[in-house]
């Protein structure tokens, strides 16, 4: 937690002036009374004095006796002055003191300009406050309207709006169609046709691009006010996502925590602010009006939660779901032979209901498809009670991902080849297995996400994505495709692969729980689908200095391999999987066994989680006690 910056003020110049003026002048008035202090010398010659005429009080000395009485009355003369200087050097400390401490707790008054706190520095400037924040981003005035950059609407606003710099033309994606903006046009295209507007939508300025802010709310879940003095666009796209506190008295909302901060403006008694953070002594609020910076906390009364209402201008989208959990199982399919295995594969796949064979791949940057997709393979899974999602792979090593995500044309075309092979055959939907997409990619991804999901939408297609587990793919945005596909398959295996440099779970109990735990902070669990394992891998690490290798190996395999090498077994409730292990003359072999009971625990998350279902790679791998595992998890 940020704490607020107290301010600390030394003593200044003109304070140690004033503190030496005021010593002159009771040095000063020491002299006009009494000449020169007396200094610790002369009070002991002094002293002396009194006691040789204390002894010489008799006789003869007299006179003497008569002398040092005088002298003794004219030391107490000069002593009443001498405190007089002491109590005026006291006094004028405590001035010097109470002066600095004065500095030092009285408030700041310096009120920062409004244009400085929203870095204005031009007349034609407008500030731009997102969600009680200030960003670096200028709003643009033209013809009285008020345009926003576009990659700061992607950031901040409506990430829909994706700028094709290959065709110079802004899309956006709505629910079912998408329409295409070209700079300085007051006209749009959507499928339905050509839309006119009485203002240009999509304005250049020099370089950038910038879009119309009416145009954006009328597409996004956000309201926007203009203020005046300092000129500033204040947008709202979150709501109830802050606390409100009320102002008790009038006060200051200042730059940083501490007195001696400056004000950032003054705030009246009754007005309400949102919270921000919450600290011992201040609090960071932020107003309507979008400043935003320390009060006292003693001003502000208990927060309370926010529960404006507002009316959405966001599209609303559909979503396929089914009535039952889902338990997909993947179909490895590298031939249209392949095809005819079918019956084989799920004889004994118990509560299987959805199957996706591995029918389709992007074959070039073009966006061209290869189809293994059969009417019959559909046929008969529907016979069998199981629906069919074919799925789609990035693998082919002759494709550049960002090549042909990034050409609108290619995304077109894969996706018209899908919608035609689907219809062609009779598929229930179709399964994205797109994977190594790295962050340079993610946009033009997410935007063929978003424009398949259309089509899936049009044509009644259940639409699933496949991803991996969010620590290796926290740039995916998760959060859209909750809202724009049906279902998001959490990939909860390949912990450790080939390549890994260390030995290891392919599939940890660890893994796939933070797997789940962090898909759910972006996507609802009614639409989350965890995938199992059915295999898992040797390890060999030889010794000396060879490399560590593994090997794929299925359930059975293991179990074989386990057998035959004599390996010891043990259970890790860590890892919630049985580990075998042996030395051998030319290394340790190591097994981090998938079985009935490490798919069980597995089955337990996506049961206390309550997911949408299960999926499994891939059909062949497993043994047949354990579908009726998965199955009593899926009641």
């Amino acid at each position: 937690m940020q704490k607020a910056v107290l301010h600390r003020k030394e003593a200044t110049a003109e304070e140690f002036r004033f503190f030496r003026l005021w010593l002159v002048v009771a040095l000063h008035i020491n002299n006009w009374f009494s000449g020169p202090i007396l200094i610790p010398v002369e009070r002991q010659m002094h002293r002396k004095k009194q006691k040789i005429c204390q002894k010489k009080m008799t006789g003869k000395h007299s006179v003497v006796i008569m002398g040092c009485s005088r002298r003794l009355s004219d030391m107490k003369k000069k002593i009443t002055p001498v405190v007089l200087v002491v109590v005026l050097i006291f006094l004028v400390i405590c001035v010097g003191i109470l002066s600095i401490f004065v500095k030092k707790y009285t408030p700041s008054g310096k009120t920062i300009d409004g244009k400085t706190y929203f870095q204005l520095t031009g007349d034609d400037e407008v500030g731009l406050v997102v969600n009680h924040e200030l960003e670096d981003a200028k709003v643009k005035i033209v013809d009285g309207r008020y345009y926003v950059e576009d990659s700061v609407v992607g950031t901040y606003i409506n990430s829909r709006f994706y700028w094709d710099s290959q065709q110079q033309v802004m899309l956006y994606t709505l629910p079912t169609e998408e329409f295409q903006i070209t700079p300085e046009s007051t006209q749009y295209v959507t499928s339905s046709g050509t839309q006119s507007t009485d203002y240009v939508i999509l304005k250049q300025i020099g370089d950038s691009f910038y879009l119309d802010l009416e145009f954006v709310k009328q597409y996004t879940d956000m309201d926007y006010t203009v203020y005046e003095d300092p000129a500033r666009v204040v947008i709202r796209t979150k709501w109830n996502d802050l606390q409100l506190v009320t102002v008790q008295k009038n006060s200051e909302i200042r730059q940083k925590g501490g007195i001696k901060s400056s004000i950032v403006t003054k705030v009246k008694k009754d007005d309400t602010l949102y919270l921000q953070e919450e600290m011992d002594n201040w609090s960071k609020v932020s107003t309507a009006d979008g400043y935003s910076g320390y009060i006292k906390k003693e001003v502000l009364s208990d927060p309370v939660d926010d529960t404006e209402l507002h009316a959405s201008t966001a599209p609303e989208y559909t979503s396929i779901s089914k009535d039952y959990k889902i338990n997909l199982a993947f179909h490895q399919v590298t031939s249209m032979d392949g095809n005819a295995t079918l019956a084989q594969m799920v004889a004994d796949a118990q509560g299987v209901n959805t199957i996706s064979p591995t029918w389709f791949s992007v074959t070039d940057n073009n966006g061209t498809i290869s189809s293994l997709a059969s009417a019959d393979y559909v046929k008969q899974a529907h016979e069998m009670g199981m629906e069919v999602w074919g799925l789609i792979d990035n693998f082919n090593s002759a494709t550049d991902n960002l090549t042909f995500l990034s050409s609108t044309a290619a995304r077109a075309n894969i996706i018209q080849q899908l919608m035609e092979q689907a219809a062609a055959v009779g598929m229930d939907g179709i399964n994205l297995d797109f994977e190594s997409i790295t962050e340079e990619q993610a946009p033009h991804y997410i935007q063929f996400v978003r424009e398949l999901s259309i089509a899936c939408r049009n044509q009644g297609l259940v639409f699933s994505i496949d991803d991996p587990v969010p620590t290796y793919s926290k740039h995916y945005d998760r959060t859209e495709q909750g809202i724009v596909a049906d279902y998001v398959i959490i990939m909860g295996y390949d912990e450790h692969y080939a390549g890994s440099t260390e030995a290891g779970s392919v599939s940890s109990l660890g893994f796939v729980k933070a797997g789940i735990e962090d898909t759910l902070k972006e996507v609802p669990a009614q639409k989350v689908i965890n995938a199992i394992p059915f295999y898992t891998r040797v390890w060999i690490q030889p010794f000396g200095a060879g490399n560590l290798t593994s090997e794929v190996l299925g359930m059975d395999g293991a179990a074989n391999y386990i057998s035959e090498h004599g390996m010891d077994t043990y259970w890790d409730d860590e890892a919630g999987q049985n580990v075998a292990s042996v030395e051998a003359e030319d290394g340790i072999y190591t097994i981090w066994v998938e079985d009935e009971q490490s798919i069980g625990e597995k089955m337990k998350l996506i049961q206390e989680n309550q997911l949408a279902g299960v999926a499994e790679w891939k059909l062949g791998f497993e043994r047949a006690s354990v579908w009726p595992v998965i199955a009593q998890y899926l009641q």
